[in-house]
């Protein structure tokens, strides 16, 4: 049954996604369907985004991607299917499912009263199912408080063990073939032997290349996988020929010379770079996933009779006037009606001290209420809320930034079916102008011409440079996350640094203190109000006075929004800002007033403490600048690189903070959109930009821009996005990283210079070229061994890097 639906985007998570060049070969693809009114397929995401209007597209997209060799990561699951009564009812049920847009399969069984359904995890989940069953009037049974959201990552790791499993079992067989390949051809049965070991290298653990290089066949397309399938395929059968039957060639007076080693060692290596590919890259969906960790599952809603229920945060309607107690999420966005708190909303605006909200007042979706108790009315659910707004920028920001194509993928789009040609025409040409040995002579020229183009020293050069110069990074306090960020890090001449844990501590403590006259010690009495104060600057005030006793004091009130009041020795203390102590009409001497406006110009915030009478103290709270920040900020001007700052606070705190550190652009009340929007316009302007921040609110630029650097001491979220993360904190760092960049790359472009100079010096030498001129022909031993030298001259290469300052 065709079913007509609005167009939406639908995400297909894909596998096997390696390089731009496969990118294009799914592109064209899904170009070619029916249905599918765009697409766009996303080489740093592992998707494709497709736009449909009839859901069974769907099925077709997915089928047409697994006909090229890769994967779209699916699910399957049988549920019991409730108040089927009849073989209609298993058909009605089963068009309703194959209707919905992330079914890919969807069978009943009406016998067992189960529906097989093979869905999208993240485009539909049971729970949508079960609803749209309900709707008609059916229902399916699935798990209570089933969770998806570790589904996609399960896989993936699940995936990436089994290739680490493979790539040990090949270096373990494939040790012994190099050993007896090279030193041993002579001992007894050497060819059985080697034949045996070899074997389960190529067509066990090797197996996906030749049924990626079939599926690339049927729809004349190439990749690096029909290279490997075609060398190793031609080196082993070739071999087993000459096991079998040594007599061909001895009897021309040739040596029957076997190549299972050299199968082995393709298929070893190329396994191998591909484990360290996947291990350099991370998992991109982790800060997704961590971002919508954020939501709580569950919500507790108040109904008009004040009847309180928990239920799942997938049936909040807007209206519904939700419980929030201390400590917990908050869900959704809305407008608090009744009770009042303070909410962490660090995770969003990157300030540290928390905000406190009132009647009338907005929460939002993913920020942490504090001691407080309160109910609000739900504005804003699923895809509306600001939490969700930042997931969304942060998925856009990685997935629209034009990737830059590495110069193995770039390369690997000719060079693959220029090898292959290379080597048809080879053969050829030694068949007619090769005389009575044209046809030997040839098939070992077109053998030996495929062993030495294999790409493994191609496979090796980016990720071994990775390894080695992630690992001295890191011995530097820096961690780096990919190869595309060292390739930017080199180019940057802006860099946009976060206020709030970047550039400052991130932490408010008190900075100055001002006592008047004899009144000193009363700072116990102080610590034991501040002590009962659920203000969150209260607790910097406790820990700067941490070495004091504590006075008992009575008839502790909290004045909202003002500060709080007790009783020690019958005698009132008030502490809190200005407005309180102008309510009470308390005296100010003049000293403490120019004081006080002196700290107010230096961005911090004034805490007055006074007895019924007059102001017996004034403490400046402010959140520190690290001490590095200004050097760091100088070393990078002098290198020619513009430094601006953002920050969600007040622009008088801004002003105040960049003028310390030396920054002459800065900007001030930045919400987390702007941060990125912000970013975007620098890259417009032809400026290759790093973003460095430390949280959540930080995620969308951190993603958008050219090289994202995170703070160690930040959220996990901000360093999860970030190609770099400093784990000291420390601004210089920086420098440091764009230096090493620099050798890191270099030694990246050099290797792939030693891995392409042996194809481009090895492959006409192994051709045959020198043949007419001295008689030389290029043994496919040879051409192995020379295939193995270049991938040491890179790992060899890749290992310098440890040695340099």
């Amino acid at each position: 049954m065709s079913t007509e639906i609005k167009t939406r985007e639908i995400t297909l998570s894909l596998e096997g996604l390696r390089s731009e060049h496969c990118a294009m070969i799914i592109d064209e693809a899904l170009s070619k369907l029916q249905g599918v009114n765009a697409h766009r397929v996303e080489l740093n995401n592992q998707r494709a985004v497709i736009a449909i209007e009839k859901a069974e597209v769907v099925s077709e997209a997915i089928n047409a991607i697994k006909k090229l060799g890769y994967g779209v990561t699916t699910l399957k699951k049988i549920f019991p299917v409730l108040k089927m009564s009849c073989a209609s009812c298993a058909i009605s049920v089963e068009s309703i499912l194959k209707s919905k847009p992330g079914v890919v399969v969807a069978s009943v069984n009406f016998a067992t009263a189960t529906v097989a359904v093979e869905y999208l995890p993240g485009v539909i989940e049971p729970f949508d199912i079960k609803q749209a069953l309900q709707s008609v009037g059916f229902d399916l049974m699935i798990e209570e408080n089933e969770n998806q959201s570790d589904t996609l990552e399960n896989l993936h790791q699940e995936k990436f063990n089994q290739l680490k499993k493979k790539t040990y079992w090949a270096l373990a067989l494939s040790a012994p073939l190099v050993v007896i390949g090279m030193f041993f051809m002579n001992m007894p049965f050497a060819n059985p032997i080697m034949w045996v070991l070899s074997t389960p290298v190529v067509f066990w653990l090797g197996n996906n290349f030749f049924i990626n290089a079939w599926k690339q066949a049927k729809h004349r397309t190439a990749n690096m996988d029909t290279l490997v399938a075609l060398s190793t395929g031609v080196a082993y059968l070739f071999s087993v020929f000459n096991t079998l039957f040594p007599e061909v060639w001895q009897s021309q007076g040739l040596e029957a010379h076997v190549y299972f080693e050299a199968a082995g060692v393709v298929i070893t290596f190329v396994l191998l770079g591909r484990m360290l590919e996947e291990k350099a890259k991370g998992n991109t969906s982790t800060a997704l996933k961590k971002l919508m960790g954020l939501q709580p599952k569950t919500v507790t809603i108040v109904r008009e009779n004040q009847h309180q229920m928990e239920i799942p945060i997938g049936q909040v309607q807007i209206g519904d006037v939700i419980l929030v107690k201390p400590g917990e999420k908050i869900a959704v966005d809305g407008i608090v009606i009744n009770g009042n708190s303070y909410v962490d909303e660090s995770m969003l605006s990157g300030e540290p001290v928390p905000t406190f909200k009132n009647e009338g007042e907005m929460v939002f979706s993913g920020t942490i209420n504090q001691k407080g108790s309160f109910q609000f009315r739900a504005d804003k659910i699923g895809s509306d809320t600001m939490l969700a707004h930042i997931i969304k920028m942060v998925q856009e920001a990685q997935g629209s930034k034009a990737p830059v194509q590495k110069l193995v993928d770039k390369i690997a789009g000719i060079f693959v079916p220029t090898v292959m040609i290379i080597a048809i025409i080879t053969f050829i040409i030694w068949n007619v102008f090769g005389g009575d040995n044209g046809f030997t002579q040839g098939l070992l020229a077109m053998v030996t011409v495929l062993v030495i183009a294999c790409p493994c020293a191609l496979g090796l050069a980016t990720p071994t440079a990775i390894m080695v110069g992630v690992g001295k990074a890191a011995e530097n306090g820096i961690l780096i996350k990919d190869a595309e960020s060292l390739q930017q890090a080199k180019k940057i001449n802006a860099v946009v640094l976060d206020k709030t844990g970047t550039i400052t501590e991130g932490k408010p403590v008190v900075t100055n203190e001002h006592w008047a006259e004899n009144k000193s010690e009363l700072k116990h009495v102080l610590l034991g109000i501040e002590k009962q104060s659920e203000h969150p600057l209260a607790d910097a005030v406790v820990k700067h006075f941490h070495d004091q006793s504590t006075a008992t004091i009575s008839e502790f009130e909290s004045i909202t929004g003002k500060g709080a009041k007790a009783i020690f020795e019958e005698e009132t203390y008030f502490i809190g800002n200005r407005l309180l102590v102008d309510e009470k009409g308390i005296a100010i001497n003049d000293t403490m007033l120019k004081m006080a406006t002196l700290w107010s110009n230096e961005a911090k915030t004034v805490i007055w403490f006074s007895d019924s009478k007059r102001v017996i103290a004034i403490l400046a709270i402010a959140d520190q600048i690290k001490a590095t920040s200004e050097q760091a900020i100088a070393e990078l001007q002098n290198k020619g690189i513009e430094v601006y700052m953002l920050t969600g606070d007040n622009e008088t705190t801004a002003k105040a903070v960049a003028k310390s550190v030396g920054i002459n652009h800065f900007k001030g009340e930045v919400m987390p959109d702007q941060k990125a929007a912000f970013v975007k316009k620098l890259q417009s302007e032809g400026k290759i930009v790093a973003m460095v921040g430390d949280g959540i609110n930080d995620s969308a630029a951190l993603a958008q821009s050219d090289v994202s650097i995170a703070m160690g001491k930040g959220s996990d979220i901000a360093m999860d996005v970030a190609k770099m993360t400093i784990i000291s904190s420390n601004l210089n760092k920086i420098s440091e990283a764009i230096q090493l960049s620099k050798s890191t790359v270099a030694t990246i472009k050099q290797n792939l210079f030693w891995a392409f100079i042996y194809n481009l010096i090895g492959i006409p030498i192994a051709a045959g070229i020198l043949y007419p001129i001295n008689g030389f022909l290029l043994n496919p031993m040879i051409a192995g061994a020379a295939m193995a030298l270049s991938s040491v001259s890179v790992v060899s290469n890749s290992l310098r890097l440890k040695w340099k300052k």
